[in-house]
């Protein structure tokens, strides 16, 4: 590894407050995320006391209403300290994105009475949520999900299956899709179920060749019963629920995506100016010098690009189509920058001496994580076209 410190990048932050926080978070980087994320990612340790940390430290809650323990945050600025965390840990910073999508449902369409009870510890109260959409059989068509919901007088009975959880097994609370009516997205109702209801159990971790150190695991629901008051809005709305969490989800990913990217830009910016042949710095050699230009400037475009569909978001104006567009080319430009900076390190680059093949690893799941790349480009297409039509 070499001994060059990264540069820190130089952030446009709205206020003082912002700045404030941008500079905790460095301080939690540097002294308890960043000398751990080796060992541990190698090892497959989770890191719970760091989301402990987090949580006291009031970054769990940071896009949510300060009235239920959040941080009143811009997404503009909330998205700026995933993309902080991600760049040290990527177990960390997806993390907290996907936590911040399992309190979407209920923050965005909770009763207050529902979000007064549970929120606050949500947001500031030590727990971990995870977001339960994805099944063995439907994931990129998340609308054909078959867990079953069943009204039994005041309660509801919960049977099916989950797939590919963050957080799966560990969670304090998740956010559950489930089919309470006929087939097809509007027969689908949200839940919030707590992580330790009887009848709720996971599977062993998956075996992933990246972020090892973030568990990702089926998570089964046998007969699990919770009240109706853990429903989150009106019956068959769970559908355009889950929709609206991911359209903020995929602007977090982008976001983690533009972190692990600049973490590998930095990486190949410090061995290209310690590394010596020829009598020189390979970062001498035009060939190196234009691939770290090409690598840096994607990195900005893509921040560039995921700060502008966050704007839109904290201006309430719609941001579907630019949260899409972020995901896909922040995800893209993330594989396209770690595979570069493997090829800058040279031999180094391809082993765990050297963070590069780490950061080269983890960009991969982006790419399919919260709607494949694939599904990304529909939805843009869609945007622009209309949808297929059909016969």
């Amino acid at each position: 590894m070499t001994d060059r410190a990264p540069q820190q990048v130089d952030r446009v932050l709205p206020t003082e407050e912002a700045r404030d926080l941008i500079a905790l978070v460095r301080d939690i980087v540097q002294g308890e995320i960043a000398p751990r994320a080796a060992e541990e990612e190698d090892a497959g340790r989770f890191p719970r006391d760091t989301f402990a940390l987090l949580s006291e430290s009031g970054l769990l809650g940071l896009p949510y209403d300060s009235a239920f323990g959040g941080g009143d945050q811009p997404y503009a600025v909330y998205l700026q300290v995933l993309e902080e965390l991600a760049a040290a840990r990527l177990t960390v910073g997806l993390g907290v994105s996907v936590h911040s999508l399992a309190c979407h449902a209920l923050a965005g369409y909770g009763t207050k009475e529902q979000q007064a009870e549970h929120l606050p510890a949500m947001l500031g109260g030590g727990l971990l949520g995870a977001y339960c959409l994805s099944e063995p059989s439907s994931g990129s068509d998340a609308a054909s999900l078959r867990t079953r919901a069943v009204r039994d007088g005041d309660d509801w009975v919960i049977t099916g299956t989950k797939a590919w959880i963050t957080h799966g097994g560990i969670a304090d609370f998740y956010t559950v899709l489930a089919r309470t009516g006929a087939e097809g997205p509007k027969g689908i109702t949200a839940f919030l179920v707590p992580g330790d209801a009887e009848g709720l159990s996971a599977a062993a971790p998956e075996k992933k060749m990246g972020m090892k150190g973030s568990p990702t695991a089926q998570v089964h629901f046998d007969g699990v019963r919770v009240p109706d008051g853990r429903r989150i809005g009106e019956e068959g709305q769970g559908f355009s629920i889950a929709l609206s969490a991911l359209d903020s989800g995929r602007l977090g990913i982008a976001a983690c995506a533009i972190g692990v990217a600049q973490a590998a830009l930095d990486e190949a910016v410090a061995y290209a100016t310690d590394r010596r042949q020829f009598g020189r710095p390979i970062a001498d050699f035009q060939g190196l010098r234009f691939m770290l230009a090409d690598m840096a400037t994607q990195i900005e475009a893509g921040r560039s690009l995921y700060l502008a569909a966050a704007r839109l978001r904290d201006e309430g104006a719609p941001f579907s189509r630019q949260a899409a567009m972020a995901k896909l080319f922040c995800t893209d430009a993330a594989m396209r920058v770690t595979t570069d900076a493997v090829q800058v390190l040279g031999g180094y680059g391809y082993t765990a001496d050297f963070p590069a093949e780490r950061y080269l690893r983890e960009a991969k799941v982006l790419q399919i994580v919260e709607g494949t790349n694939q599904i990304q480009r529909m939805v843009i297409a869609r945007h622009l076209a209309g949808p297929e039509t059909t016969r």
